[in-house]
C-alpha cells in the first residue's frame, strides 16, 4: 500500500513537472500572437482533436465559452463529412494533436486554407505536418508520459489542457469579463446563483403586526403566516422589531400566566433587528445570518424604511446556494 501511495505521488509530480517545463518552453511572442488572434476573432473558435486529445479539446471549448469566448468542439471526422459547413472565414481553429500527424486533422487543412481560417496548433511535435502548416504553434511537447510504458496519453494531455486553460483565462481577463458576466453564463450552477440570486427572489410578503398586538394576536399571526416570525411595524409600516418563535417561547416561559393579558408585541419583540434589502444578493444575506456569534434564521427585508418582506434561512438553503 505504501508503494502504491508513493507511486501516485510520483506520477502527480511528473505531470506537474511536465506543465512547468511547458511553461518554460513557450515563447512570449508566440503566446502574444495566439492571444491577439483569439481576442480579435470575429467569428467563433472551433476546437478540434481526436481520441484523448478530442476529449481535452471539448473541455477547452467549454471553458472558452463559459468565460466569454464563443467556442465549439467539432470532431474532425464529422467535419470531413459535412461539419465543415459551420466553419467560415473569421473563425479560428485550435487543433490539438500530440503527434501532429493525426490523419483526420491533416485532411482538414486544405479546406481551412480555402476558407482563410486561422489555425492555432497545440502540438507535441514541432517538426510535424500540423505544426508546419499552422499559423501559430504552441509547444505542448513532453519528455515522457506518466504511463509506465510511456504509451498512454497522460502528461501530454495534461499539458495540452493546461495550455488551453491558460489561453482561456488570459482571454477572459483581456475581455474584462466580470463576475456578473460569468454568472450570466452559469445561471443554474451554484456559482451563478451566488452572483445573481437576490433577496427579492426568495423573500416572502412581509408578515406584519403592530406593536400593540397582544400575545394571542402574535401567536395567531405566527401560525397564519407559517414563517417562524412576524415583523413588528408602526403605522407607516416602518420596521420596529421582529418576534420569532424563539422570542415567543422565551417570553411565555418568563411570564406568569396571570400577566399574559398585559403582553404586547413590544414586550416580546427583538428591537432593531438585522435586516436585508431586496436587491442584496441572497448569498450575502446567508453570510449575514451565519457569520455572527449567534446565528439567526430569519431576516426582515426593508426598502426605503418600509418593511416589505421576510427572508428565511430555509429558503436560501432550498434554493441551492
Amino acid at each position: 500500500m505504501n508503494n502504491n501511495f508513493e507511486k501516485v505521488v510520483q506520477l502527480l509530480r511528473l505531470e506537474a513537472a511536465a506543465i512547468e517545463l511547458a511553461a518554460k518552453r513557450l515563447e512570449k511572442s508566440i503566446v502574444e500572437q495566439a492571444i491577439e488572434i483569439l481576442d480579435k476573432c470575429e467569428g467563433k473558435v472551433v476546437v478540434i482533436g481526436i481520441g484523448k486529445s478530442g476529449i481535452i479539446a471539448q473541455k477547452i471549448a467549454q471553458t472558452l465559452t463559459s468565460t466569454g469566448t464563443v467556442a465549439v468542439f467539432v470532431h474532425p471526422s464529422d467535419a470531413l463529412h459535412g461539419g465543415l459547413g459551420m466553419m467560415t472565414s473569421g473563425d479560428v481553429v485550435i487543433a490539438l494533436s500530440n503527434s501532429g500527424e493525426t490523419d483526420e486533422i491533416l485532411l482538414l487543412l486544405p479546406a481551412l486554407k480555402v476558407r482563410k481560417i486561422c489555425l492555432l496548433a497545440i502540438v507535441g511535435n514541432l517538426d510535424s505536418t500540423l505544426a508546419r502548416q499552422s499559423d501559430v504553434v504552441l509547444d505542448a511537447s513532453v519528455d515522457r508520459e506518466a504511463c509506465p510504458l510511456n504509451l498512454a496519453p497522460t502528461c501530454s494531455t495534461t499539458v495540452a489542457l493546461a495550455i488551453g486553460d491558460a489561453l482561456a483565462m488570459t482571454l477572459m481577463e483581456a475581455k474584462n469579463l466580470t463576475a456578473e458576466d460569468f454568472a450570466a453564463n452559469h445561471p443554474a450552477g451554484r456559482l451563478g446563483k451566488r452572483l445573481t440570486l437576490k433577496v427579492a427572489d426568495l423573500m416572502h410578503e412581509s408578515p406584519n403586526i403592530t406593536v400593540d398586538a397582544d400575545w394571542l394576536e402574535v401567536v395567531k399571526a405566527i401560525s397564519k403566516f407559517a414563517l417562524g416570525a412576524v415583523n413588528v411595524v408602526d403605522e407607516r409600516e416602518n420596521l420596529i422589531g421582529i418576534v420569532t418563535d424563539g422570542d415567543l417561547r422565551r417570553t411565555i416561559e418568563k411570564t406568569a400566566p396571570e400577566d399574559f393579558s398585559d403582553l404586547t408585541a413590544r414586550q416580546m419583540m427583538t428591537a432593531d433587528p438585522t435586516t436585508a434589502a431586496p436587491e442584496m444578493l441572497a448569498f450575502d444575506a446567508l453570510r449575514l445570518m451565519e457569520n455572527r456569534p449567534m446565528q439567526i434564521s430569519v431576516l426582515p427585508v426593508v426598502e426605503n424604511e418600509k418593511c416589505v418582506g421576510l427572508l428565511r434561512l430555509h429558503d436560501i438553503v432550498r434554493s441551492g446556494l
